[in-house]
């Protein structure tokens, strides 16, 4: 499905993604990781067209996307739609109306620019919401939500757009432990349930473990780990994060041990 063959980024003289190379046969869930510099949110900017490579090829079902332009290439970045840290919502629009942006692309200037929205299109975006556990806050502004709300809004409006793939950059790197589980497994149901390719920036080894089929680690701009789960061991770790000895995977945990904690996650991907 997805090749990338000495994909290149360079910003003057500094390489943020050096020759990265890589391939993809079926839609999985793949984490990469990676310390902050290491080239991981240039290279899902690249993927999503966001950002124009150096050099290099990135094909997803045998097509260039580096190559494509003009009404191509938005269409390409309706099929591969992007997921921020920071959720990139409109905070006094209510929340519906956040998730039908998902539809832009697809929709008339005029159309737009009045804020008219088929009504299907209303009602998909409520059973999306709804899949997500928030449809109770359809209504509200976006801003009156929670961070992990806020961002499982986000995964919506990307559903929206009814896209092969989702790329997350670093989707829980601002939430609580509980709120950052709940995204994980909403992705991770996204992925199994519609058979759609995620890939997600991640900073924590134990949600790539817990999370994704295939691990990326990079390091100043390389590949330097593609792999299993289970081969990413703490010595693997620290090789992709430059650390020493002293490198301590539980300083950086987001996994809920508390069986009541955990429970309560189970509650609120039903009742929030």
């Amino acid at each position: 499905m997805l090749t990338v063959e000495n994909l290149t980024k360079r910003f003057g003289s500094n390489t943020a993604v050096d020759k990265a190379t890589f391939t993809v046969d079926r839609p999985l869930m793949i984490g990469i990781i990676g310390r902050s510099g290491a080239g991981k949110s240039t290279f899902l900017r690249m993927m999503n067209r966001l950002t124009d490579a150096t050099s290099g090829r990135l094909l997803f079902e045998g097509r260039d996307v580096l190559a494509l332009r003009g009404a191509e290439k938005r269409a390409w970045q309706s099929d591969c739609a992007m997921i921020f840290q920071q959720f990139n919502l409109v905070p006094r629009m209510d929340v519906v109306s956040n998730v039908l942006h998902g539809t832009l692309a697809q929709r008339s200037s005029l159309a737009t620019l009045f804020n008219v929205y088929p009504r299907a299109d209303i009602h998909r975006a409520i059973d999306i919401l709804d899949r997500l556990g928030i449809a109770a806050h359809a209504a509200k502004r976006a801003e009156a939500l929670s961070g992990g709300q806020q961002q499982r809004v986000a995964i919506a409006r990307a559903l929206m757009q009814d896209p092969k793939v989702i790329l997350a950059d670093e989707p829980i790197a601002s939430l609580d432990p509980m709120n950052a589980q709940i995204v994980m497994e909403a992705l991770r149901r996204i992925h199994e349930e519609d058979g759609r390719m995620v890939i997600a920036n991640l900073h924590t080894l134990d949600t790539a473990r817990r999370y994704c089929d295939r691990v990326i680690g990079m390091r100043d701009g390389r590949i330097v780990f593609d792999g299993t789960p289970e081969q990413l061991t703490t010595g693997v770790a620290r090789d992709i994060y430059g650390a020493g000895a002293e490198f301590s995977e539980n300083a950086t945990s987001t996994e809920i041990r508390d069986p009541v904690a955990a429970e309560e996650i189970r509650q609120a991907e039903v009742t929030v």
